[in-house]
């Protein structure tokens, strides 16, 4: 069960999630009339409204939310898992605190305090994947450090795009940032033991 933990979660969560695109009515910041989830024009953020945007009552909301608790949860455990694996002491400290605080800041998202939790809960999920690069920098998987380098610059192009404002370019970007992560999360949990890191302190 441990060793499958993170590929369960985050699969159990994706279904919730897919379930909850399915049946969001529709309405976007930029088509507020529209009908259903536009994967290049809604966030996942419309799916925990209790009304969608098109005014419509939002049966999305319910898979939206046990989706994100679900999600939260398997990521918090790929850090806590990742903390064993890299001989270090202040980096097994910071990664096991990310993942333990990221289970409930991602969690927050779902709730009203969205803005503030989105800021916190990314800025930690930073943080973690910054330090898990820097160990795997001076490993010898060399496909693996091109993939941490482009995911680094994904997440902070995604952030920086937040940051300006950029709704409509953003609204793609957060999709592509997410699958990227959980590629990159089920590529280390599963691709990488505490042998990969043993010779890199």
């Amino acid at each position: 069960m441990r060793k499958y933990s993170v590929l369960t979660g985050i699969a159990i969560s994706l279904v919730f999630l897919i379930i909850a695109t399915l049946l969001y009515p529709g309405g976007s910041i930029l088509n507020k009339n529209s009908i259903g989830f536009n994967w290049s024009e809604n966030y996942f953020s419309n799916l925990f409204l209790d009304t969608s945007i098109n005014g419509a009552e939002n049966p999305a909301r319910i898979w939206a939310i046990i989706g994100m608790g679900i999600n939260s949860i398997a990521y918090g455990l790929f850090f806590i898992h990742t903390s064993k694996k890299i001989p270090h002491k202040h980096t097994e400290w910071v990664l096991k605190s990310v993942g333990v605080l990221n289970m409930v800041f991602t969690f927050l998202i779902a709730t009203s305090l969205h803005d503030i939790m989105v800021t916190i809960s990314s800025t930690l999920t930073m943080l973690g994947l910054f330090y898990i690069s820097i160990f795997v920098l001076k490993t010898k998987l060399h496909w693996l450090k091109l993939f941490c380098i482009v995911s680094l610059l994904i997440f902070y192009y995604t952030l920086f795009l937040y940051g300006a404002g950029d709704w409509g370019l953003l609204a793609v970007m957060q999709k592509v940032s997410f699958f990227c992560f959980m590629a990159l999360v089920l590529t280390i949990e599963y691709f990488t033991t505490d042998k990969t890191f043993q010779k890199v302190t």
